[in-house]
């Protein structure tokens, strides 16, 4: 699919027009500053876009402040004492130096023990946890991705794990590959069960139409509240969107 971006300013507002060959406009607000996106058919124009824009002023402004009242963590230091969330849970991390390679022990519901080699720094750290947080997802994916495959009657050709910037999931529609933001680690299962649901649904219907909304109803009816559970949970020091 060929796409074509710019970026106009309305009312003070950068707006990102992104054209490509769909049937409709689609606007969007997206953390974690409230960045303003509009996808619209190729032949739209820019004054097209502008009075959607402006006709939508009011909704956007609310979401722009909501983004900015929703709570961020500082940049983690891998220290003991520090919190760090699994499934939505907080756990205080305890580095415990020792030999050999690097790893992560969950200690009940309270404590994640990092045990790391002498002399590791804070990056080294934080890969062994990043390492750890994409292996629970992988245990965490196929049941869901089988529950859901079935219910919807789709397959996928792969599915992947990486950390992006700006979605919490993505699918990419022809090759029928589904991928997961590794922060979802982060997040209660409901909202990774919520994104991979949303992901699926897109094989059905390719864009966020009213045939999308009404699959995700038929099927995940409680999606909204889950989506508002995701967006309002505090944001990584590197944040992220959907």
């Amino acid at each position: 699919m060929s796409t074509r971006t710019l970026e106009i300013r309305v009312a003070g507002l950068p707006v990102q027009i992104v054209r490509k060959p769909i049937k409709n406009l689609h606007l969007g607000v997206y953390p974690p500053n409230g960045r303003v996106r509009v996808a619209v058919p190729t032949r739209v124009s820019d004054q097209a876009v502008r009075l959607a824009v402006i006709g939508k002023l009011g909704w956007i402004k609310r979401q722009r402040a909501r983004f900015a009242e929703q709570p961020r963590q500082a940049r983690r230091e891998m220290v003991s004492g520090e919190s760090h969330y699994y499934l939505g849970r907080r756990y205080r991390l305890r580095v415990v130096f020792r030999p050999g390679p690097g790893r992560v022990v969950q200690r009940g519901r309270t404590i994640l023990e990092l045990q790391v080699p002498d002399g590791a720094d804070v990056d080294r750290r934080e890969r062994v946890l990043l390492r750890w947080y994409r292996s629970r997802l992988r245990e965490l994916i196929p049941p869901l991705m089988g529950k859901w495959g079935r219910a919807l009657d789709v397959s996928v050709a792969d599915w992947r794990i990486k950390r992006m910037k700006t979605k919490w999931g993505a699918c990419t529609v022809n090759a029928r590959r589904v991928w997961v933001n590794l922060e979802l680690a982060k997040k209660p299962s409901q909202c990774l069960e919520y994104i991979l649901v949303h992901e699926l649904c897109h094989l059905l219907e390719r864009h966020h139409t009213a045939l999308f909304t009404a699959l995700m109803d038929q099927h995940l009816p409680q999606w909204r509240s889950r989506r508002q559970e995701l967006n309002s949970a505090p944001l990584a020091h590197e944040s992220w969107a959907y």
